[in-house]
């Protein structure tokens, strides 16, 4: 049997961030592991320049998720002016920016991809070397030091993350721990789907003790420096599962 730490996230716009080239900033479909130790991360109150602290945090987690809804697809137009360079001087904040002189200011065209409506349930386990506690873990999440986000800054979770202890023999035991219910008609309005999308690191057969119809990707997500935003690579797992009749 393990302990798990499971919660639910929620928020009509979301955004969980993937490798970005040009002016195209999309999103995947579920949050990865940098994002939910992001989310932890701010929960305790560790900053981005805390390098001991994000490391004890990323050494003592492993994280999974199970995907209800992946929600729709939303993407933004953005504009957003900016200085070209200028010999000897350093913009070190956006008010510097915008006090330029405006024949160097010039437009920058950018998209950028939200999920609208998705739901999710995360769980998280201790690494046999972990440093924090599960019990440390959700009292931070009941209690966030610095504000919660799915992702970005406007994308502030709209449902509690409602994060509870859990015993279970199974990974997808705890991922499928059962949440009150968002709206009366949750099914219809948030779209869900017959089928839910877990994923999770460790073994193939962590999930359920089955391999068949697992699947494996190398993510680039692992965050290494969170103040250079330097990611490494993990092996996440992953596997449709269709819902039973009538659950």
């Amino acid at each position: 049997m393990t302990e798990y730490l499971v919660f639910r996230l929620y928020a009509p716009l979301a955004s969980w961030g993937e490798p970005a080239v040009g002016e195209t900033r999309p999103s995947a479909t579920h949050p990865g592991r940098g994002a939910i130790l992001g989310l932890l991360g701010a929960a305790l109150g560790i900053r981005r320049d805390d390098d001991e602290g994000q490391n004890e945090l990323h050494e003592s987690v492993r994280v999974a998720v199970k995907q209800r809804s992946p929600g729709i697809l939303l993407r933004d137009y953005h504009t957003a002016q900016v200085p070209g360079e200028r010999k000897g001087v350093v913009y070190r904040t956006r008010r510097d920016e915008l006090s330029a002189p405006r024949k160097v200011i010039n437009t920058i065209l950018s998209s950028r991809d939200y999920r609208c409506d998705g739901l999710w349930t995360v769980a998280v386990w201790l690494t046999p070397g972990a440093t924090l506690t599960l019990e440390t873990l959700e009292q931070a999440l009941k209690t966030p030091h610095f504000p919660l986000y799915l992702g970005r800054k406007a994308c502030p979770p709209a449902a509690p993350l409602d994060p509870r202890r859990v015993t279970a023999e199974r990974l997808k035991e705890a991922l499928d721990t059962e949440f009150p219910k968002l709206i009366r008609d949750e099914q219809q309005a948030l779209r869900l789907s017959s089928e839910s999308l877990y994923c999770w690191e460790g073994e193939a057969a962590m999930l359920d003790g089955k391999e068949e119809g697992v699947e494996s990707n190398d993510i680039w997500d692992s965050p290494l420096n969170r103040r250079r935003w330097q990611f490494g690579p993990r092996i996440e797992y992953r596997r449709f599962v269709r819902l039973e009749e009538g659950s």
